[in-house]
């Protein structure tokens, strides 16, 4: 991707979700709410606090991320749909559970 955000602008990839209920019910794509889970893919430098100074974002491409159900601007990049949104409309990291032994 020819692409790096600005500030403290993030690049997310939503993350697909199941197209079925458990009841084994295919959804249509007309239907669906859009998720709300994401991979980062590209982080901006971080935003100037009122000093000057660089605030390092807390996320990082690569993270897997939950965000509000409005957050972001639609953008197709090299074919691709992604979102742009400003790092405070990230909610959390998703951090991998560690395997049962």
């Amino acid at each position: 991707m020819n692409f790096r955000p600005l500030g403290d602008r993030v690049v997310v990839r939503r993350v697909k979700e199941d197209q079925k209920t458990p009841g084994g019910i295919i959804i249509p794509d007309t239907v669906q709410e859009k998720p709300q889970e994401g991979e980062v893919i590209s982080v901006g430098p971080g935003a100037l606090d009122d000093n000057g100074k660089r605030v390092v974002p807390e996320v990082k491409a690569g993270d897997r991320v939950l965000f509000g159900k409005w957050s972001g601007t639609e953008v197709k990049i090299d074919g691709e749909d992604l979102l742009i949104m400003k790092e405070s409309d990230v909610m959390g990291i998703i951090e991998k559970k560690p395997a049962k032994k």
